[in-house]
């Protein structure tokens, strides 16, 4: 992304089932980038009923949707100029 925007180097997008998924992964997030990769204090903003949270460690920003939301806002094709180096179906 850094050649698209400055507010960030890299955006993860993910998206979950239900909110409970959806508030599983974004602690998991924080959690393993702390314990794992020594990287703390992670932003959070938006809440898992409102079916998007974004989890922003600077540099890399992690976007967890529901499905419904995911194809709502569909940063996929508003960022669509944006190198994408994986792709998990």
């Amino acid at each position: 992304m850094r050649e698209q925007t400055v507010i960030a180097d890299y955006f993860l997008l993910c998206n979950s089932t239900n909110e409970r998924q959806l508030r599983a992964i974004a602690e998991a997030v924080r959690d393993d980038a702390k314990q794992k990769g020594g990287v703390g204090g992670a932003k959070v903003e938006g809440d898992h009923r409102s079916g998007w949270v974004l989890v922003d460690f600077g540099d890399v920003m992690v976007h967890i949707f529901s499905e419904e939301k995911r194809s709502y806002y569909n940063l996929e094709e508003l960022w669509e100029e944006g190198k994408v180096l994986l792709r998990i179906p």
